[in-house]
């Protein structure tokens, strides 16, 4: 409800208290939430709604719960346990937009969930779309912050290759504390982690929009996904799931800064999850400029935390070097690159830098990225030029969050 006091419409709110035994609800005359990720601008000013009190607060959603510790749940309000796969099919395979369309669950449970687990916690504020079939989604979350995932159309996909697949970029953190210098997410600063659930329903949210299923997960959105580690790790075990989104491990990538003893943590993950580094610079006084992360976990301490992923994980690691005109793009840039790659037999995916307002940096020309790939290729290194889409929505990480929350300052 402080998301409704917030915007001034308190007035326009009161609390009905049903019969003994009923949950209380907040009762609205202008329209919310008639589709769970509908921006509420475009819903009907004549409809009344329920809110119940778990939809209004910072309550986790049941897309951040995993089925045991929903059958305890259960199992303490006298429920049977193998409800929690039912509530589960509702959530992931069914996709149901409100309790109310959980048919097979009783009115009474029902009403219990909805007092104590939202089944929805964020909107689409806005989507933008490319010339080239890119959408950027920003979503408003239930505390006012603004998130954002990009949906990247079939063509390359993470690591280069061609594919048919759609690929979702998703966010782990409300902004980012690591200061990249290419990089918009930070600009506005950090302010918290995503919860799994927030991550998880960004995919849902998309596929919903879209009505196309997601292929591919990568974590390359705003955040540093390694600093969030426990509810990425509770994220990604959803979305891998049979029962949650089932996606598989192939189709799941995490993209870190250079988190050195956080990546040796994710190698001992229990379950397989592809590796991509932000990298930009191959040797530290390039690195040091551009991630300033570099110099808490310089170049030959992340080598060693990448070479101990590659041996547990038995995967092969992707670089992903952003391209910055007279910054890194030069030829002893590319073969400093290609000596660090061939250590760990890395792929490498040049990225040519997309402009950020604010930002000083500029994107080679094609030649020159066209020739830096050369001295990759004649060095044995795998290497693609992903030319990035998006480039006319500000589809760089963090660009459309940090003009929304502006405008509203």
């Amino acid at each position: 409800m402080h998301e409704l006091l917030r915007e001034g419409l308190s007035s326009r709110l009161w609390l009905m208290i049903p019969p003994e035994g009923g949950t209380p609800t907040v009762r609205c005359p202008f329209g919310f939430f008639l589709s769970p990720f509908a921006e509420p601008s475009t819903v009907s000013h004549h409809a009344t709604v329920e809110i119940t009190p778990a939809a209004v607060s910072d309550a986790p959603a049941l897309t951040g719960m995993l089925p045991d510790e929903l059958a305890e749940e259960l199992a303490s309000w006298d429920e049977p346990r193998y409800r929690a796969s039912q509530i589960l099919d509702w959530v992931f395979q069914k996709r149901a937009s409100s309790y109310d369309a959980m048919t097979s669950l009783s009115k009474p449970l029902r009403a219990r969930l909805a007092a104590t687990h939202p089944l929805h916690t964020m909107h689409i504020a806005k989507v933008q779309g490319a010339k080239d079939a890119t959408q950027k989604f920003l979503f408003k979350l239930h505390d006012g912050r603004y998130v954002e995932s990009v949906l990247i159309p079939a063509n390359r996909n993470a690591f280069g290759d061609m594919s048919d697949r759609r690929t979702i970029c998703v966010s782990s953190q409300v902004g980012c504390a690591y200061d990249c210098k290419f990089c918009a997410s930070g600009l506005a600063g950090f302010t918290r982690n995503l919860r799994a659930d927030e991550i998880v329903e960004q995919i849902l949210a998309v596929e919903a929009h879209s009505g196309e299923r997601i292929d591919n997960v990568v974590f390359m959105g705003m955040g540093e996904p390694l600093a969030n580690f426990t509810q990425l790790t509770r994220a990604i075990r959803i979305i891998q799931a049979e029962w949650g989104i089932g996606i598989g491990a192939r189709h799941i990538t995490v993209s870190t800064s250079g988190l050195a003893p956080q990546i040796k943590k994710l190698a001992d993950f229990p379950l397989p999850v592809r590796l991509a580094l932000s990298f930009h610079g191959a040797t530290d006084e390039v690195r040091d400029v551009i991630m300033p992360v570099n110099r808490k976990y310089p170049i030959d301490v992340l080598f060693d935390a990448l070479t101990y992923f590659r041996d547990r994980k038995k995967q092969k690691i992707t670089l992903e070097y952003i391209l910055i005109e007279s910054v890194n793009d030069q030829p002893e840039h590319a073969a400093a690159l290609a000596r660090r790659a061939r250590s760990i037999h890395a792929k490498v995916n040049l990225i040519p830098y997309n402009t950020v307002e604010g930002l000083p940096w500029a994107r080679p020309s094609e030649p020159a990225q066209d020739a830096f790939l050369a001295i990759l290729e004649t060095a044995g290194v795998p290497a693609t030029i992903r030319r990035e889409k998006g480039h006319d929505i500000d589809a760089a990480c963090g660009q459309l969050r940090l003009k929304q929350e502006l405008s509203e300052v």
